[in-house]
Parts: C-alpha cells; sequence; structure tokens
C-alpha cells in the first residue's frame, strides 16, 4: 500500500441488487465517458478506454490525514492497511485470494485530503472489483487482533520512510511551511500514535467517513459503460448515505523563513529553497504550473549552472495539494563540496527571475506542452483512472481536460505576477542535506535458528459465490499485441504496435551494451561520461536549440544514450524521430562540455562509493561472483579524471551499433509509415568490427556469506538473501520457478511470504521473493526491511517457507491460484502504450518472441506441483544464500 507525499455475498445479497433511483446519465461527447450520481450521493465516472481487455475501478474517499484526531495523525492511513483485513461478508483470507487471482494488481494510499482503492484487472472481472468495494464500503470486521498485526506492519512502514532522509526532509519541510494547519504533516502517522490508536477509533473514523455520499467512483478500461453503471446502481445504491462531520478549517499563517540542515545517504548533498505555492484548486494553480514548469526547464537559468560546472542537478519542482502547494528549486552539489555557494547561486537566479521577468518563449513552450499532456492520458488505462480522479477528487474539475482553457487563458503577466507573490526571499524555507559517511561493510556473524511459527501453507478458502464463479476459468488470454517486426539492412531491428487510443506516438529503442566487457582496460566510467554527453546537443543543434526543438514537438519522456525514447503527438513523428537519431547517431559532444561533465562525474562517483545504497549493492556483488569477474570492475574518481575526449568518441563508436539496436514504436502511426521514418533516419547507422559480446560469462554457485553496510541515517535495516542459480532466461526450468514463485511471493498478500511475515507476524512492511533472470547467470532473492531486533526471526520464517516449497508440493489451491494471477496479469503488461513499449523491447534485447507472454502462459498451465518441488528442490539451496544487511547498527 501506498501513500502519496504530496495509491458468498452475505444474506442481504437481494438488498444489493436492488436498483435504486438514479440522477440522469450524462455521456460526453463522443459517448466515450459516462457520469452518473447515484440516489445516495456516490458519483460515478465510466471512462472507456478499448487499449486492452483490462479495467482499472478507482475509489476516492474525500477524507485523509487532514480529518485525522488530534493527536492522531496516521489515523487515515492505518485505516487504509485494515480495509485489506477483511468485512462482512468477505474476510480477509478470501479478498487475498480474491485479489491475487485477479492478477494481483490491487493497492491504495492515503494523502492529506483523499484515501484511494485501485484494482486493474481483466475486464470481465470488473464485478469481482465492484463487489469487493461494495462490501468494504459498508463496514470492515475491525477487531483488537487484527489491528495489533497490522499495526506491526505499518510500524515498520513508520520506520522505512523515517529511514529515508529525504523523506525526514520533507517531513520538517511540512510542518515549517504549513504550521498550525493539517498540512503540516503528511498522511504517514507515528509509532507513538499508532501504539495509542485502538480498533475502535478505526472503526469509529471508517463509520464516519467511508460513505457513498463522501466517494467518487471512477471506471475506467475495456467496458460498456452503460452495463458498468448499471453493476455500480446494483451493488452500491442501497448503501445508505451518512451525515458528515465537519472538516477542519484551514487557516495559513506567513511563512517563518528558518533553514534546516539534515544528513543524507546520498551520494551528494541538496540544497532547496523552498516556498508556498498555489493549491490544485486555487485560480493561480495554472500560472503556478506554468512558473514551476518554466523554472525547471533544462532551457532555463536554474538548470544552466549545470553546464557551468556549479551543480551537479538544477530544477525547480512544484507539488500542489488541493489546499495548498509547495515549491522548490533544489540543487545538488558533490560530498565535501560547498552548499552555500550553489545556495548562493540559486537565490541569485530566481532573484534576476523576479527583477527580469520570465522568458516569453519558455512560458508558451510550457503552455503548449501541459496542453499537449493531456493526451497522453489515454495512453495508459490505470493512468486514465488516475488523471480521472485527480481531476474530480483533487481538483474539483469536470474532468482531466477542463484545465486545458485554464493553461490557454495564461498570461506571461500571470506567471510573473504569481512568481513576485511566492518566491519571496523573506518567506522562504533553505534545507541542506549534506552527505554523511556510514562506515565501510563488515562481515556478519550470522543468525539465530528457526522461529517457532507454524503456518499453514495452502489451507483452501472457500471464496464467495460471485467470486468462486467469476475466477474459475483459467485459460491463456489472447493477446492484443501483433506488431510488425522488420529488420533493416544495417541490422536494425524494428518493432512497430499500431494503437489509436490517443493522438500520440511513442518511440522506444535500446543497443546491447555491456560496460563491465566493452569499457577498455583502465577507462573505467567512460560510458557513465558518454552518457552524461547526450544532453548537449548534436553536430548540426547546439544544445539550447536541441531542447527548442524537442519544446516545438511537445516531446516527453526523452531519453538517449545506449537506451533512449521519445514522446509525441503522432502530427510530429517524423520531426521526433529524425531529432532522435540526430542526438544518437551525431552527438556533439563538445569539448568544454566534456570537461564539465567529466569533473561531475568524477564527484558524484567520489559520494557514491562511500554511500550506504551503493555499498549495500557492492557487497551482493562480491558474495555472488567469483574474483576478477568482470562485474566487479568499478569506475573511480581517478579513473574518470583520466579520459580524454577521444575516449568517449571511439567508447560511442565501438558501443553504438545497429546489428545491436533495436527501435519499438507504438501508437497512432501505420507500419509503412513508421518503416519509412525510422529507415530514413537511422538507416545510414553503420557498424564498425565484428560483433562483441556483450552476455558476462556464466559463474559457478555463489559460497554462503553475511554482511552488514552501516547506514548511520537509517532506523529500520534493509535486508537481502540472494543466491545464484543455474538457470538463464532460455531455460524451460524457470518457468516452474516463476510459478512457484507466485506461491511464495506473488505480491500478494496471499503469498506464504506476505502471510508469514507481515499478516501474521507483523514483522515487516514489505516482503518480496523475485528470481533475476539473465541470458548467462541468474539470481534468486528475499527482500525485506524490518527493525533490527526482528532480522533474525524475519529471515528465519523467509527461508522456512522456501524450505516448505522444497519439501512439499504447493497445494491445489495454491497453484490455482497462482496459475489464475499469471494467466490474469498477461492482458495487465498490455494495458499502457509503456509497458507494451517495454515488453517488445526486453523480448527482442533478449532474444525472444514477441509472443513470449502466450508461449510462458502455455507452460504455466501445464505445470504441476511436483514439477515446482522438483524445481525448488534441485535449483534453489537456503544454505547458499548470501545475506546483505543494510542498516543503523551490526546485529
Amino acid at each position: 500500500m501506498n501513500r502519496t507525499l504530496s495509491r458468498c455475498l452475505p444474506t442481504a445479497l437481494s438488498a444489493l441488487l436492488a436498483l435504486p433511483a438514479v440522477a440522469a446519465a450524462k455521456p460526453a461527447p463522443g459517448g466515450e465517458v459516462l457520469r452518473a450520481t447515484l440516489s445516495n450521493g456516490l458519483r460515478v465516472v465510466i471512462v472507456r478506454n478499448t487499449l486492452a481487455p483490462v479495467v482499472t475501478t478507482e475509489i476516492n474517499y474525500q477524507v485523509g490525514s487532514n480529518e485525522a484526531p488530534q493527536g492522531f495523525p496516521g489515523s487515515a492511513h492505518a485505516l487504509e492497511h485494515m480495509m485489506f483485513r477483511g468485512s462482512k461478508g468477505l474476510s480477509r483470507e478470501q479478498l487475498a485470494q480474491i485479489s491475487a487471482a485477479m492478477g494481483g494488481n490491487y493497492n491504495a494510499d492515503t494523502t492529506q485530503t483523499v484515501t484511494q482503492y485501485f484494482f486493474t484487472a481483466p475486464a470481465a472481472d470488473l464485478p469481482v472489483a465492484l463487489h469487493i468495494e461494495a462490501i468494504r464500503m459498508r463496514g470492515l470486521e475491525l477487531t483488537a487482533a487484527g489491528w495489533a498485526k497490522e499495526r506491526g506492519a505499518i510500524e515498520q512502514e513508520v520506520s522505512m520512510d523515517h529511514s529515508n532522509p529525504q523523506y525526514k526532509f520533507y517531513a520538517q519541510l511540512l510542518a515549517a511551511m504549513f504550521k498550525g494547519t493539517p498540512y503540516d504533516h503528511d498522511a504517514l502517522g507515528t509509532r507513538a500514535s499508532f501504539d495509542k490508536t485502538t480498533a475502535a477509533d478505526l472503526k469509529r473514523f471508517h463509520d464516519q467517513w467511508y460513505a457513498p455520499n463522501n466517494a467518487i467512483l471512477v471506471i475506467a478500461g475495456d467496458v460498456q459503460p452503460k452495463a458498468a453503471l448499471a453493476q455500480v446502481k446494483a451493488l452500491f445504491g442501497s448503501i445508505p448515505k451518512k451525515p458528515l462531520p465537519a472538516r477542519p478549517k484551514v487557516a495559513f499563517s506567513p511563512v517563518q523563513p528558518e533553514t534546516l540542515k539534515l544528513p543524507t545517504d546520498l551520494p551528494v548533498g541538496l540544497v532547496a529553497l523552498s516556498y508556498r505555492m498555489p493549491s490544485l484548486t486555487s485560480k493561480d494553480f495554472a500560472a503556478a504550473q506554468i512558473l514551476a514548469d518554466v523554472l525547471g526547464s533544462q532551457r532555463g537559468e536554474l538548470f544552466a549552472l549545470v553546464p557551468q560546472g556549479k551543480a551537479l542537478f538544477a530544477g525547480f519542482q512544484f507539488q500542489a495539494l488541493p489546499g495548498a502547494g509547495l515549491g522548490f528549486a533544489l540543487g545538488a552539489f558533490p560530498k565535501g563540496g560547498n552548499a552555500q555557494a550553489l545556495l548562493d547561486d540559486m537565490k541569485g537566479v530566481l532573484a534576476a527571475t523576479l527583477k527580469q521577468g520570465l522568458p516569453v518563449d519558455l512560458i508558451a513552450s510550457a503552455k503548449r506542452n501541459e496542453i499537449a499532456s493531456l493526451e497522453f492520458n489515454k495512453n495508459s488505462i490505470s493512468g486514465l483512472a488516475s488523471a480521472w480522479s485527480t481531476a474530480l477528487a483533487f481538483q474539483d474539475l469536470d474532468s482531466p481536460d477542463a484545465i486545458k482553457a485554464a493553461f490557454e487563458a495564461v498570461t506571461p503577466a500571470d506567471v510573473n505576477r504569481v512568481a513576485r507573490e511566492v518566491l519571496d526571499p523573506a518567506h522562504a524555507i533553505t534545507a541542506i542535506l549534506t552527505p554523511e559517511p556510514s562506515g565501510k561493510p563488515i562481515s556478519g556473524k550470522g543468525f539465530g535458528g528457526a522461529e517457532s511459527f507454524a503456518s499453514e501453507p495452502g489451507k483452501p478458502v472457500k471464496l464467495p459465490v460471485w467470486a468462486e464463479k467469476a475466477l474459475a476459468k483459467i485459460e491463456v488470454p489472447p493477446s492484443a499485441i501483433h506488431p510488425v517486426v522488420k529488420t533493416l539492412p544495417n541490422g536494425l531491428r524494428l518493432i512497430i504496435q499500431p494503437e489509436a487510443v490517443s493522438d500520440t506516438v511513442s518511440v522506444y529503442g535500446a543497443v546491447r551494451t555491456s560496460p563491465d566487457l566493452q569499457q577498455p582496460k583502465g577507462k573505467d566510467g567512460v560510458a557513465a561520461v558518454m552518457d552524461g554527453l547526450f544532453s548537449y546537443g548534436t553536430t548540426s543543434l547546439d544544445r539550447l536549440a536541441f531542447l527548442k526543438a524537442m519544446d516545438d514537438i511537445n516531446a516527453t519522456g526523452q531519453s538517449f544514450g545506449t537506451g533512449f525514447s521519445i514522446a509525441v503527438p503522432a502530427q510530429h513523428f517524423e520531426r521526433a524521430v529524425q531529432l532522435l537519431a540526430d542526438d544518437e547517431l551525431h552527438p556533439a559532444f563538445p569539448a568544454q562540455a566534456f570537461e564539465v561533465v567529466k569533473r561531475q562525474t568524477a564527484q558524484a562517483l567520489a559520494g557514491q562509493l562511500q554511500a550506504p545504497s551503493y555499498l549495500f549493492d557492492r557487497a551482493l556483488i562480491k558474495a555472488l561472483v567469483p574474483a576478477q569477474d568482470p562485474a566487479l570492475r568499478e569506475a573511480t574518481p581517478q579513473s574518470v579524471m583520466g579520459l580524454s575526449l577521444a575516449d568517449i568518441q571511439a567508447y560511442h563508436a565501438q558501443v553504438l551499433r545497429p546489428d545491436l539496436a533495436t527501435i519499438v514504436v507504438v501508437g497512432k502511426v501505420t507500419p509503412q509509415e513508421a518503416e519509412r521514418v525510422v529507415a530514413q533516419y537511422f538507416g545510414s547507422w553503420k557498424a564498425n568490427g565484428p560483433k562483441p559480446t556483450v552476455d558476462l560469462p556464466s559463474i559457478p554457485a555463489n559460497a554462503a556469506s553475511q554482511a552488514v553496510v552501516p547506514d548511520a541515517t537509517a532506523v529500520q535495516d534493509t535486508v537481502l538473501l540472494s543466491e545464484t542459480i543455474g538457470v538463464n532466461l532460455h531455460d524451460p526450468a524457470h518457468y516452474a520457478l516463476n510459478l512457484g514463485n507466485q506461491v511464495l511471493s506473488g505480491g500478494t498478500f496471499a503469498s506464504r511470504l506476505y502471510h508469514d511475515l507481515r499478516v501474521k507476524a507483523g514483522l515487516v512492511y514489505y516482503v518480496v521473493a523475485n528470481p533475476d533472470w539473465h541470458l548467462t547467470r541468474s539470481s534468486f532473492g528475499i527482500r525485506f526491511g524490518c527493525d533490527p531486533d526482528k532480522v533474525s526471526q524475519a529471515r528465519s520464517l523467509a527461508l522456512r517457507d522456501l524450505k516448505a516449497m522444497q519439501d512439499t508440493p504447493v497445494s491445489p489451491a495454491e497453484l490455482t491460484r497462482a496459475k489464475a494471477q499469471l494467466m490474469r496479469s498477461i492482458p495487465l503488461g498490455e494495458s499502457s502504450i509503456g509497458a507494451i513499449g517495454g515488453r517488445m523491447l526486453y523480448y527482442a534485447q533478449h532474444g525472444l518472441p514477441p509472443d513470449t507472454a502466450t508461449v510462458a502462459a502455455r507452460h504455466y498451465l501445464a505445470l504441476t506441483a511436483p514439477e515446482i518441488q522438483t524445481a525448488f528442490k534441485k535449483w534453489l539451496d537456503p544454505a547458499r544464500f548470501a545475506t546483505v544487511i543494510k542498516g543503523p547498527a551490526p546485529k
């Protein structure tokens, strides 16, 4: 479950199926949107999108941490957790089994003013998702025992966030910026307040605020709107409305300037100049958003500090909330660098901006980009539901597109007026986050024996009739993805998937490369410096001209280097490919920029080599691979500073080659047009020399080991158990391990690890097991976070669950649930343009056919419980796990 920092029916079946009167349903122009308000006040919006046979339901309760009782700031967040622990007629176990069988894509988040619950599932399962939400709206089974377990999990979430210095900065910033109002804290809550919270408190909160007249239900996807509305009326219509409590009044006082100083475990330091900004519902929101876009533009003066060598990063960020907004200019400096000098430079830029006014061309560009971005909402079914929820529940708008008129009306005078009002240094809060050393990894001392927590893996759960019938059928779902695949004469592979859900085209590309194998000896870091130089323009367009060309076509999601991408309105597809090819094939690599990027890369590395997160990853690599393995190569400030511009140019010529490249085009374009355009601009790309080896050599099984990475800023341990496995991506054995892992982990509350470590024992907030498949070497790992004194217990339970997979076949119920989850997850992976493009690119880069998901599904359906047991016993060895812990102190 997330928080946005800012996510058999009971005997009353006949009542649920009653059809109450509703207000007239009003279709929007084009008939793709249906709106209704039920007689009990529930607002419903149904948005048809046929990208994939998938639907997202998102129910927005207009209550959050602002409405929490005094002294209990996390009440809304705690209730969000308890919504997954069962209701009358739907037990916790039933909810977990149903959610997993639907594909396992469900979650929730809590903000200051809204709590959201969402499911993304095959469109045929819409009635199941609606049943769940209607039952949970009616009431919960809030027991003291259930809350005691969930309190353990939520307190681990608190510890996880408080181990993040950036979160601690954010929390302190809220407290200072919105002092004395409900906005002075986020929705997380505190361990002390949760210790005082009772199940009765949470039931009271639900009874007060969870009502149809305090909710907005958004349904988006491949559904028939009228039929979907009929289902909503049947299930929600008889739920009575409630009188709602008074909401807290919010009265802001002027921001008092102060400076926050905190340590950070990042490899670089951060400075921020923070300001109170207009809210999501303010008449000045559109102007404030344009202001933030201009200040954050890479064509702007703040970012110019980066190519000038004065900052490792610089920009502006804006978080708008329903009642207030928060904006901050952010800059990064190297470890040991001069934070005050960077702050002074940023203050100077902002002062000059106020004096001179913001550039008119950047304002016009930001307006065009914001308006163009609205079309991209259609490129993801879950993203579309989120956009509608944001518009209705947070912004009090009629639709996501309703903001278009506000953006169109913004003038340069509006933007400069808002800038003068908010960028007042007399009401700014300054923050400095300084990198703090945490020490080197040390060997661990091992762990205690297994704990005596008996579990009942695979215990059958009788589902309600409405769910059992809907989820009984398990079959290979038809795929809507049938790409056209071409290979150009130069070896470039082109994959085209036409989609007409929006008037946009997205391009994704990658070159197979391995810096560990391809960087010349003594030139470690050349790949990183090269990647940093792609943003400095081409041989025909300098940095600013290239960025302007991107803005002129309303480009978004652009990236360059060995992985590259861009998304644009369909009318600009050809120009987008032209610019993409120009930067990939003809980067400028200016000499002056090279010196700046080289120095910045070396400075960042100096901090990275001491950062706990890097040391954590490094400790794991050392534990898994043999000495002298290429994966152990490491760039240093010295190796980077020894590079020449000629080294960069030679590496570019060596690595970027068409016969190792794939380009995927998804969107409103014909295969013929896509092939013509890509061939025109990438067809002249030539490979230099023989095709290199880019796959790391296979490695032997690792030995057991323990390592601890101190992290002085953390209050919680991050734990990873990992081992190499002798199965690769093309080995059929990986299907059995994948299917078995759905039982073990699977990312849902129905999995063994979640059940035992979180739901039953309350030891962790998250726990996940994953095989990491590659072509020549693979690994299997279990990761969780918990208090240091609970690591041994959680580790023992995790290993016990893994051992049980080897000792006993999974139960029929578990096998059925795992197969259902994997079958239903296939269309979910096709429910956004980004997911389609990413999937096609991954398949091509790993030598897999476009129908790999369907092929895998057939394997999963045929697998048996004994085959899973055999695979787990053969390929996994709990005694070989390397254990790496990052946390406040060795345990």
